[in-house]
């Protein structure tokens, strides 16, 4: 039974946690461990000795039914919970970062000196509330996200009895979300594209640009594409480093490549980019690696391109080295959708046209590029408008289908055929309105 005892002005109630107290040996003994409050909350006294009694009654029954709290557990700091709980996450590392950035900018320094066990539900809807109100939408959306995982965390340890993000729906006027505005994507913007990069670049740009319309590869995976998974002399070329995927190697080998009745296609195995500073071929996001058939005019120019350098990535910078390290912005994609008439700055670059249909106001009085990405959305587009079907274009893209769909759909070679007939078709439709001046010069002699 809890017992009350008049300290000065307050009053304070002592009850037994369940525990025993252990001795040298780390063996219990029969002396009990007691916690004690002096109120309700922390700075609120008990108002009377029934109240505080009362208040002893509840806590010996959480300790009864497995309700229990100690008052030592609920006292840890955030400040040390959440690199505790970061570290324990086994995420890809654009997960981890994200993580980080939310706890380091938004939830540490509003929280780190509250203890786990003291964040109330009014205080949590306040900060959520202005969290809200001053951070875009999926940046805010991430950090309460991260912060609601802290806490269940926090509630399974048994450091709190709920969490105080309260997942209940709650009613409230119809927020329509807010999608991007896009336009359908015209090969003439991508051949655009293409012929500035021509002149910035070289023939490396050129097939760079029709390489992510015809493929949708994402920006990281093409940077990371090697010699060694680009057509055509993938997949002979494969350097079969895995022994639990010996049995796709011997199925791309009758499928894909340069001989009668195969497909040309490239491997996407990796994807280039910086993991904590460090330059890294990671695996491609979600773990997508892929086969994408190629349509013969770009396996063509991807031969052709492979012919006229010796570098270990299929599309090198212009000093010959890898993309990553490049200034991509402001040396590549920016000059090459912007142009360069009247552009003065440190690179001498060649005179290039905008191009006007991939400009977008900045805000303040200028233009920006659209993302580079949206190449890759109007990659989906061609192919949904000419009916492929639907597995193979979610393959292409490096998605999976959910579901039943998902388990039952398989990619067949028709599939594939298929898209690589409607995508030479739209190219040949296209250049066959360009006469002979569709393509700059080739390193080698191209159809």
């Amino acid at each position: 039974m809890p017992y009350t005892e008049i300290r000065g002005n307050s009053i304070r109630v002592k009850w037994w946690n369940g525990q025993y107290r252990l001795d040298t040996d780390g063996r219990p003994t029969r002396r009990k461990v007691y916690e004690s409050a002096s109120g309700p909350e922390d700075g609120v006294p008990f108002a009377s000795e029934d109240e505080a009694y009362n208040f002893g009654l509840d806590r010996e029954s959480d300790v009864r039914n497995g309700r229990h709290i100690k008052r030592s557990d609920g006292k840890m700091l955030m400040a040390d919970l959440c690199p505790a709980w970061l570290g324990l996450q086994d995420l890809a590392y654009d997960s981890i970062r994200a993580y980080r950035t939310a706890i380091n900018a938004k939830i540490l320094p509003h929280w780190k000196a509250r203890a786990v066990g003291d964040i109330t539900v009014p205080e949590y809807d306040a900060w959520a509330k202005q969290i809200r109100a001053t951070c875009a939408p999926s940046y805010a959306k991430n950090i309460l996200m991260v912060f609601s995982l802290i806490m269940d965390y926090a509630v399974s340890c048994g450091m709190r009895k709920t969490s105080p993000v309260v997942k209940i729906r709650r009613r409230g006027k119809y927020v329509p979300r807010k999608r991007e505005r896009k336009t359908d994507l015209d090969l003439a913007v991508v051949h655009r594209l293409a012929l500035n990069a021509n002149e910035l670049w070289g023939y490396t740009g050129y097939v760079f640009f029709l390489t992510i319309a015809f493929t949708g590869m994402r920006r990281a995976e093409i940077f990371g594409l090697r010699r060694e998974y680009s057509s055509p002399t993938w997949p002979a070329s494969d350097p079969r480093i895995d022994p639990d995927e010996e049995a796709r190697y011997k199925a791309d080998m009758l499928r894909y490549g340069t001989g009668e009745g195969r497909m040309p296609a490239l491997r996407v195995e990796y994807q280039h980019k910086y993991i904590d500073g460090v330059p890294t071929l990671a695996m491609p996001k979600y773990g997508s690696r892929r086969t994408i058939v190629l349509p013969p005019f770009l396996a063509q120019m991807h031969e052709a391109l492979l012919k006229s350098h010796d570098c270990e990535w299929t599309f090198p910078s212009v000093t010959g080295g890898p993309l990553l390290y490049a200034e991509w912005a402001g040396r590549y994609y920016g000059p090459i959708a912007r142009g360069t008439e009247g552009r003065g700055g440190r690179f001498p670059l060649p005179a290039v046209p905008a191009v006007p249909e991939w400009l977008v106001p900045d805000g303040r009085g200028g233009v920006k590029p659209k993302r580079m990405h949206l190449l890759r959305h109007g990659h989906k587009e061609w192919l949904d408008e000419a009916g492929a079907a639907r597995v193979a274009v979610e393959a292409r893209m490096g998605h999976e289908l959910p579901g039943i769909e998902g388990v039952y759909s398989h990619v067949t070679a028709v599939m594939e055929q298929r898209i690589m007939e409607v995508l030479q078709e739209r190219w040949e439709t296209f250049t066959a309105g360009l006469g002979t001046q569709w393509s700059p010069p080739s390193p080698i002699r191209l159809p």
